[in-house]
């Protein structure tokens, strides 16, 4: 095997020949279009319109978090435009590792793809302890106790997935079908019931700056409400790590990625309104399922409420579905180049990382079920997310710098200002983690600090040189150094 051209970083091949060890790492290509990867972009987000956003009420009230909103969409919008350059640049399953492998080398790689993997894997232990509170609410399955659910839901569908990835992605496009439809019918049925008056019925910190009816708490709010405002949007960016498993990724990745941001656009602004207007921002602030609670203006349930609340658990099983999805091609990219542990990315007959699946699917019910706190895991992942955020903001403007001429079959409108402004708002959104969560953005540094370690320490002199992600960074050095020649 060839040794990858930076010097800093040797590479050891692995004991197989080149083609042997990809062969037992290969994934199922050709098996989504650009309708099936439009459908797993917006199920990856798509719980968050039902629950969690409201939370930002109680932090900025409803001037707050739509400003709040605001910015970050058009963060998301930004990233996803650049997003979209860089995959059909590089069409492989380490999707934003890739991206910074690229750019900014293997460190950046691993930075990237480690903070990518703290998101999807704390993400789905998040969804599966909000999935059995919905459960237990709605009576079903005479269940009392979360974990049961929790256990089923890993169970089942990193089932699913080992089954095949078309298979899974198809299970996906219609849970979140089901997801979407509930949501433009509660829009309907709450936007009957609005009341511009309730918008703003929080009441106002007169100590706070600039505090006033719509922002409550004052400017700070808008800033504390900026993770809130990220939950309508927060998985969009794993669109990309689909690409090997994708027909005409390069065709293919950049229109699926725009169709979904354009779709989740349109759900958070019906959403955001009709809830918080229907029965007003004080109401639903602290709810656990806001949209149910601003179709009970008297507390009693109606047959509209009930099939919104059932849809949630729709919504909330399609997010979750996705994300295993891609928290396992993630691991398994890390993991065929030599960033983790290599056996890790070994595939089935079936073309499935069984255990890239297996092992974050057996944590993932481990700290669900040992602590219990979707929120706090949640807050852990948006952490992990503004950074691999700003890393691959960062990306796009260093490949745009240093490589004007390699071959883009898309380009990102804007350039490096859209990613400029995604790089500003990423580090701004991961500053304001602090203020929301200081306890879960302290747990999310300590697991990059025992993941570096471990880079610094051993897998960087590991790192397999005939990976695609590794490949490609190889022969952009290798012709670098040809120039300078």
């Amino acid at each position: 095997m060839t040794q990858a051209s930076d010097k800093s970083d040797a590479t050891a091949p692995p004991k197989n020949s080149d083609d042997e060890y990809l062969k037992k790492r290969a994934l199922q290509r050709g098996s989504a279009g650009w309708l099936l990867l439009t459908g797993l972009g917006v199920a990856y987000v798509v719980s968050g319109d039902f629950s969690g956003w409201n939370f930002g009420l109680a932090e900025g009230g409803f001037g707050g978090l739509a400003i709040a909103t605001v910015l970050m969409g058009l963060m998301y919008v930004c990233m996803v435009f650049s997003l979209a350059e860089l995959s059909a640049i590089l069409p492989t399953a380490g999707g934003g590792y890739g991206f910074a492998r690229r750019a900014l080398g293997p460190w950046g790689g691993f930075l990237t793809g480690t903070a990518i993997l703290i998101e999807y894997v704390l993400a789905p232990a998040a969804i599966s302890i909000f999935i059995g509170d919905y459960v237990e609410s709605l009576g079903l399955f005479g269940l009392e106790s979360g974990w049961p659910v929790y256990l089923a839901c890993f169970v089942i569908f990193i089932g699913i997935h080992l089954w095949g990835v078309g298979e899974a992605l198809r299970f996906s496009f219609v849970v979140t079908g089901i997801a979407v439809a509930a949501l433009l019918i509660f829009a309907v049925g709450a936007f009957m019931e609005f009341d511009a008056s309730g918008l703003n019925d929080i009441k106002v910190d007169d100590g706070a700056f600039g505090s006033n009816s719509w922002l409550p708490f004052g400017l700070l709010g808008i800033w504390a409400a900026f993770p809130f405002g990220m939950w309508f949007f927060l998985g969009v960016e794993g669109v990309p790590l689909a690409a090997e498993e994708t027909r005409e990724p390069a065709r293919t990745l950049p229109k699926a990625i725009r169709w979904s941001m354009a779709i989740l656009v349109v759900l958070a602004l019906l959403t955001f309104f009709a809830a918080s207007g229907a029965r007003g921002s004080a109401a639903i602030q602290e709810a656990g399922n806001p949209l149910v609670e601003a179709l009970q203006p008297d507390g009693k349930a109606t047959g509209l409420s009930r099939i919104i609340n059932y849809a949630g658990l729709a919504g909330l099983v399609a997010s979750f579905f996705s994300l295993i999805y891609a928290g396992s091609r993630q691991l398994f990219a890390l993991s065929r180049a030599g960033y983790l542990p290599r056996f890790l990315s070994l595939t089935s007959s079936r073309k499935a990382p069984y255990l890239g699946l297996l092992v974050p699917g057996a944590i993932g019910f481990a700290l669900a079920a040992g602590s219990g706190d979707g929120a706090r895991m949640l807050n852990i992942a948006v952490f992990g997310a503004t950074i691999s955020y700003a890393l691959m903001s960062l990306s796009h403007i260093v490949l745009r710098r240093r490589e004007p001429g390699l071959n883009r079959p898309y380009r990102t409108p804007g350039g490096v200002w859209t990613s400029g402004i995604a790089l500003v708002l990423s580090l701004s959104a991961l500053v304001a983690t602090f203020l929301v969560d200081v306890t879960a953005a302290f747990i999310a540094l300590g697991v990059y600090v025992v993941a570096i370690a471990y880079f610094g320490v051993y897998s960087r002199k590991h790192l397999v040189a005939k990976a695609p992600e590794e490949e490609f960074a190889a022969l952009a050095a290798a012709e670098a150094e040809l120039e300078r020649n």
